[in-house]
This record gives structure tokens, sequence and C-alpha cells, in this order.
């Protein structure tokens, strides 16, 4: 049984970092996109996201957008 706070969450931040950064990152996906990363992966609860958001702040990396999905909803989906 999956955790019902859990959610499916993407962050498009403006610069480009390498995927080496995943593990920094809670082990989400770094992709870049042009002079633009997006970081994809699960967030267990608002104090995951928080943590994510707080190491971008102290890296003083722009946050240009953030998308959450619970993942009651990516199941409904399907």
């Amino acid at each position: 049984m999956s955790n019902p706070l859990e959610a499916h969450c993407e962050i498009v931040i403006a610069t480009t970092i390498g995927k080496a950064w995943s593990d920094w990152f809670d082990d989400f996906e770094v992709t870049q996109e042009g002079t633009r990363s997006r970081l994809v992966g699960t967030i267990v609860d608002q104090a995951a996201l928080h943590g994510v958001l707080g190491r971008l702040r102290d890296l003083g990396i722009p946050i240009l957008d953030v998308h959450i999905t619970p993942q009651s909803a990516n199941a409904e989906d399907r």
C-alpha cells in the first residue's frame, strides 16, 4: 500500500545542473533543457518537498516552476 501523502513532483530551475546532483536532491531525476534543468521525483510528504526547495534556495538557484501531482490522482489516470 502506498503512502497517501506521496506525490509526483516536477521542479524547473533557471540553470543547468548535471545528473550527478540527483543524490543531493533526494534521488530526483535531473534533466537539462537548454538553459534550464528539470528535477522529477517522488516526495513522501511536505517536509521532503521543503527539503528539496531549501537545498535549491541554499544554492541560490532560481525556481521557475513547481508542479505537484498526488499519487492518488496518478492512479486514477490509468
